[in-house]
Formats: C-alpha cells, structure tokens, sequence
C-alpha cells in the first residue's frame, strides 16, 4: 500500500565558503583563539576541531574582567570549535565517535562556520528554528520545539553558563550539574543529617515562566555576564516558546521533549539567591550552636550534646528543608522562604502543601522517593535468631567439610607414602648392590620431612589432640610414685624427669585453653559493648531512611497495563506489533531504568520483585500472545532470562538475569534516569514502502532507517497527568504532541532508545513524518 510522506519541516541547505574566505572573522576567531595557544596560520586544523574541557574553560575565563564576563557571544559562542563542541555534547556520549569520525559525520547542510557567522552578526533568526506540534484534533495546548540547529546554539549557551556559574552555586544545589544529581543528594541525607525532628518541602503552583520571571532572571544573570546579545538571545528563546521553564510541574530532569537543555541551569541561576540567604541562616545558626568535643564532657556523665542544625537539599524546583531544633524554628524559617520566594522571586507556593510535618511520625516525599527520621537499628538490625541458627549451621557444616578434607588428605599422603616406600624398595632390590647415577633417597627424604612437619604442625595447633596426648603421658604412670622411684636408678629418673617437662613444655594446653577463654570473654564483652552501644544510639540518635514508594510504582505497573486488578502479570496488546528483540528491549528498559533509579532505597528489595517477577513474566506472557503459544513454551523458548538469537545465530541478553537482579544493591549514579517517559511511550514499526529518510538522532548520518510511530499511554487511556485517580501522582508523561508522530530511526538509536541509554531530548523530534 502506498502512503503519502509530508516532511513536517525542513532545512534548507546552505553551503558556506571556506571560513578562510571571509578575514575578518578569520582573523577575528584567531584572535579569540589566543589564550588558549591557538593560531590559525600554525594550527589550521584547529578551527574544526571540538575544544576539551581545560580548553572550554580558559576560553571562556579569558573574558572574565573585574568579576564580570563581557563578550562571550562574540569571542567565545560563535567561534566554529566551540559550536562544533556543542554539537558533539548532545550527540549520545555511550557510542559517539571520536572527534574526526564525529566532524565527517555532521550533515553538509550543518555549517558551524556559517552558524558562527550569523550568531557573530546577530543575525541568526531563532523563530524560524523553532518548530510548533499540534496535538491531534487539536485537543490540547500545542509544544514548541527547537531544531538540530538551534539545539546547538542552546547547548553552547548552556556550557558557557555552567563554567560561569557553576562553581559558584552553594553546595545543596542539585540537579543540571556534573556530578550533582538525585543519587548524590541522596547519599548526602543518608550520610550527613543527624537527628532530623521538623521538615517542610517547598511545594509551587503549577505555572510556567512568564514576562516578569524572564526580566527577573536577565537582571540576575546581568550581575555577572555584561553581554547584551548573550542577553537578548535568553529573552528571545523565551518569547519563542522553545525555552520553557515550569514551576511545579513533572517533567523537569526526566528527558522529556518539552523542556529544554537549558532549563535546569537557569533555574540554579534563578534560584541561587535564594540559596544564598540559606547558607547564611545556615552558618548563623552554627556559629550560635558550636560543636562540642565528647571529650570536653564529663567523664562518665550522661549528657548528650545535640547542636541544631539545619539542612536544605535543593533538587531544581524541588526544595526540602530539614532541622533539629524545636519547632518553632522550622516554622520561622517556612515563613521567611515563602515570603523570599513569592515576593522577590515573585513564584507562587502552594501553602497547603508547604506544611511542616515530624520527621519521626511523618514520611515526606521528595525527588521520588520517601524520607522518614528512624532510630539506627531500623537501618542497620541486629541478627535475628533464625539468621543466628543458620548462621551457627553453616559454621557447622564448614567444620565438618573441613574435617572430611583433613581426613580425605591424611589418607591420600598415606597412600602416597607407601607407594613411594614401595618403588624405593623395589629399586634398592633391583640394583643387586650397585651405585644408580641419580640417587632419590634425598628427594624422597625431603618429601617425607615436609609431610612430618605439616602433621606436626597440625598436631600442635589441635587443643583437643594436645589435651589427648597430654593426659595419656602424665595421669596413672606408676614413675610418679615416691616409693617406686627411691627403688630406681638416678639415670632412669632423670630421664624421666625431663621426659614429662617436655610433654609439659610441647603439649600442655593451660595457655592455650586460657588464650581460648580469653578470646571468648572478649567476644562476649565486645557483643554487650555493642548492644549497650546500638541501645544509646537509639535512644539518642535519629537517622535517615530513603524508601522507594512502592504502593505508587505498584499502581505504574498496573496503570501501564503490567499487572491486572489482582497484581499478577499480563500481556500488553499494544506491543505484540514489535518484533521479539525490541519487545524484550522496551521491558529491559523499563527495568533497567528502575533499578538505577531507586538502587540507593531501603526497600530495593520490593523494587527488585516487581522488576524481576511483574516485568518479566508481562514479557514472556506478551511474547506469548504474539506468536500464539502458552507461557510454558515461551520459557521453553525464551528461557526466564529471556534470551534472544539475532541475525547470525548469536544468543543476546537484554533483561537483567534473575541473578543479576538478586545481586544488585546500592550504586554511586550520579543521575539516574526516571522511568516515567518508558512507561507512557510505545514504537511501532511501521510497514510502508516510503522513501528512505535520515536517522532524526543528533548528527546521525546513516539512512538505512525504519519508520516508527510514537503511540503515547496516556492517549489510548485518555487521561492527563494532572489526574490524581487514574493516574500516578508526581509521574510525568511525554507531551500529546509526539503521539502518532512517526520517526525513522535507524537500527542502533532506536534499541537505544528501547533500553533507556538514550532520551527523546537526544533525538530531532521536530524531523518527524506525518504518515497517512
């Protein structure tokens, strides 16, 4: 069947001249170039070739002058290396080229010389980069999305922001940094927050950027950077559409299409005075209660000095507000953010939601994840006597196979020693008196005195064979007798006599048997130590405790159609239309991504079921209903770890194994991708005989593509995200524009893309096809 392909929007190509050919911006780039040793005439090269990150930073920092940046569109954005850096940052970093296989792979209707030259005359035109998609029939508001070229323009803004602000921000700051993310904010408030008693969380309206926030922030950024077009261009981005920034709502940090790479520095920026005044609060408030040294206390008193502190971690919009002093404290300190944060951020705060709750009675939610102040044996329990049983049965069972190889090894050298014997004899027989011009009685020596001293060696490490040895050669010897050893001679008596101190000197277990007792009564001290230890900390100490929150990724599961009203699996209709590696794909991404994400909990274990049993047997029973067979013969098939052959017959492992999943615990991501955009997004293959088009992945130049069609969740269920009964709360949704939308991807993006090691921010959206 036939189908009309209608390009949603195009680039027109524009071959540039060589930048050789237009000197002054020639001579104008070697200048810019200076301090970071660049020259034009010595290293022509350079000019096409992506700067490192030392060479991003002195760049930019040479135009720092009295604490203030100046000029940075002029020297530094429209320079071709640092727009050509920009392109390789957003192009996927798990399999991007190397710098020369990157610069030959860009489009030739891709020009950075003449994107420099525009961004240097302040020409370039922003409104006609930015794409509009409407949602079908119109039902909804409509998303404005930028194309590849001003992506790049963007993403060199937002790199030179991060170099200028970065190392400026405090250190609660969260989110839209490197190295920065939720896991790190997560290890600070397991690690670092003691006894937490009050907390509130920042809650806002939901409301995007408007006039006045925009004019609010380009007065902030103008206290650092004096660059009216570095300026004008922000302003532009948001009059346009293409930059928006979203109080309140569920998509910030998650990848989704509608915000943009911009948006979480400019909120850092934004919001960074208001960090600021905290961390003042926060010093004022240490400098008024010091830190006491356990050793200035009374010795043997029962004083515990609790200082109170207060903690913030900032994760974007998302503020959470910790301390541990009384009450009243926590609620001076809501008071003063709302009043900061609604009068000269001029944000809307929901004060319903910005309530102050207990940390010991009340679990909070924050970046996704449930906090509650517990004592330290919650986290950390003592065994339980069932652990302590199997624990003592596997001590057992070790001894015991110990023993049976001690045994098994005496009896094997036994043997060994006689055949040895035997061969000697044999030859010394044979030899009939005759001298052999390799003698073996050394060797043979030499086997059997190692062989002596291991039995002896054992033999005076075993108490018990000691203790044997010991009583068999002093108790009931008739020598010991006074009126026998007056009838005896002197010689036999002494012999005796330094006989019995030898037994005594090598085979007496008193020291022994006290350096035993000795270790059992420090063992028995060290376990009341620690118990009376674990005791005082639980009544003096309060820790925190980070929980995914499983009743709500329970109802994702079921609302994507995972499990049904019983919560066991099911199949997914939708999916049966994929073939069976990119079925196995899409729930190995939805696992995968869940386990990086709540890794760092204390209910892992919860997570890891739903992962391991609800997504795999929804795989196998979907796999199932596709080819028309039971679940049986898909595992028979499939195997539970659900194994897959390609083209040449070599067997592919996408879902985590049953072991792997067992295995997993706490890891150091720095930030993991969310789930939400992978539960509420489905690519169907299409089958067409349409032209071939471009993979719309950043600057991916392969063209044999398959056309694939975004079928959105929340469409076929007709629900939005703002609806709390059908759907998840605080789980964020792909924008209705992209559903129906059909992109042709080529083979290595779109299993990326399945597996979650790459978002649809990575991908050109705005290149889709409308497919009748």
């Amino acid at each position: 069947m036939l189908v009309s392909v209608k390009r949603a929007t195009k680039l027109n190509p524009k071959f540039s001249a060589p930048i050789s050919s237009s000197h002054g911006f020639f001579f104008y780039c070697t200048q810019a170039l200076k301090p970071i040793d660049f020259n034009a005439e010595s290293h022509p090269e350079s000019f096409t070739k992506p700067l490192t990150q030392p060479q991003l930073r002195t760049l930019v920092l040479s135009q720092c002058s009295r604490g203030k940046f100046s000029n940075l569109i002029r020297n530094v954005v429209a320079l071709p290396s640092f727009l050509l850096t920009a392109c390789q940052s957003i192009t996927p970093t798990h399999n991007a080229p190397s710098s020369s296989a990157f610069m030959d792979s860009l489009p030739k209707h891709f020009s950075v010389e003449e994107m420099g030259r525009e961004v240097l005359e302040n020409r370039f035109d922003i409104k006609a980069c930015c794409v509009k998609l409407v949602p079908l029939r119109n039902k909804g508001e409509s998303l404005i999305l930028p194309n590849l070229k001003l992506k790049v323009l963007i993403e060199a803004i937002r790199i030179v922001l991060e170099i200028v602000y970065d190392e400026r921000f405090v250190t609660f700051s969260y989110g839209g940094r490197v190295g920065m993310g939720r896991h790190t904010a997560v290890r600070y408030l397991k690690n670092s927050v003691e006894n937490p008693k009050w907390w509130f969380t920042v809650s806002f309206n939901r409301a995007s950027f408007d006039e006045k926030h925009v004019n609010k922030l380009c007065l902030i950024i103008e206290e650092k950077i004096k660059d009216r077009i570095f300026i004008d261009i922000i302003k532009r981005l948001f009059e346009c559409g293409v930059l928006r920034i979203e109080f309140g709502g569920h998509y910030l940090g998650r990848g989704f299409p509608q915000e943009c790479g911009l948006c979480a520095i400019l909120i850092n920026v934004y919001l960074d005075g208001f960090d600021k005044e905290i961390q003042e609060m926060r010093l004022r408030m240490k400098e008024r209660n010091p830190k006491i040294d356990s050793n200035e206390l009374v010795s043997g008193s029962s004083v515990f000095h609790k200082p109170v502190k207060m903690y913030v971690v900032r994760y974007l919009d998302e503020i959470l507000v910790i301390t541990s002093g009384p009450k009243i404290s926590a609620m001076d300190m809501k008071i003063w953010a709302v009043k900061y944060l609604e009068g000269k951020l001029q944000l809307k705060v929901d004060r319903v939601k910005t309530a102050i709750h207990s940390a010991t009675s009340e679990k909070i939610n924050f970046i996704g994840m449930e906090l509650q102040a517990v004592t330290p044996s919650v986290l950390h329990p003592p065994m339980s006597e069932k652990a302590m049983r199997a624990q003592k049965k596997y001590q057992r069972q070790k001894e015991v196979k110990a023993q049976e190889l001690k045994n098994a090894k005496e009896r094997i050298r036994k043997k060994m020693g006689l055949k040895i014997l035997r061969h000697v004899f044999k030859k010394l027989k044979q030899s009939n008196g005759f001298r052999f011009d390799f003698d073996v009685s050394n060797e043979v020596r030499q086997i059997f005195r190692t062989w002596a001293d291991e039995v002896v060696q054992e033999f005076l490490g075993s108490l018990e064979e000691r203790w044997s040895w010991h009583r068999k050669l002093t108790t009931g010897d008739f020598l010991s007798l006074r009126h026998i050893r007056n009838q005896l001679p002197e010689e036999l008596i002494d012999a005796y006599d330094k006989f019995q101190e030898q037994v005594d000197k090598h085979l007496s277990p008193v020291k022994a048997r006290k350096a035993l007792e000795d270790e059992e009564r420090r063992i028995e001290e060290e376990g009341e130590r620690r118990y009376a230890e674990r005791t005082v900390k639980d009544l003096t100490t309060l820790c925190m405790k980070v929980e995914a929150p499983i009743e709500l990724v329970r109802k994702a599961v079921k609302m994507a159609g995972f499990t049904n009203n019983m919560g066991r699996p099911r199949p997914i209709s939708l999916l049966t239309a994929l073939e069976d590696a990119d079925i196995i794909k899409w729930y190995a991404g939805v696992g995968r991504r869940w386990l990086d994400f709540f890794c760092c909990c204390h209910n892992f274990k919860n997570v890891k079921i739903v992962v391991s049993y609800h997504l795999r047997f929804s795989c196998i029973l979907t796999l199932a209903e596709k080819h028309e067979s039971t679940k049986r013969e898909a595992i028979r098939h499939y195997t539970k770890d659900l194994k897959i052959s390609d083209l040449d017959g070599i067997e592919e492992l996408h879902f985590p194994t049953e072991r792997e999943v067992k295995m997993m615990g706490d890891k150091n991501l720095p930030d993991p991708k969310p789930v939400d955009g992978a539960l509420s997004l489905a690519l169907i293959r299409l089958a067409s005989d349409e032209p071939l088009h471009s993979c719309v992945a950043h600057f991916c130049s392969r063209t044999d593509t398959i056309m694939y069609r975004v079928r959105l969740l929340q469409s076929r269920s007709n629900v939005s995200s703002l609806d709390g009964q059908n759907w998840v709360s605080g789980v964020g949704m792909v924008h209705d524009s992209l559903n129906k939308k059909c992109l042709p991807l080529c083979p290595d993006h779109i299993s990326d893309l399945y597996m979650g090691k790459v978002t649809l921010q990575d991908i050109d959206c705005t290149l889709f096809v409308d497919v009748d």
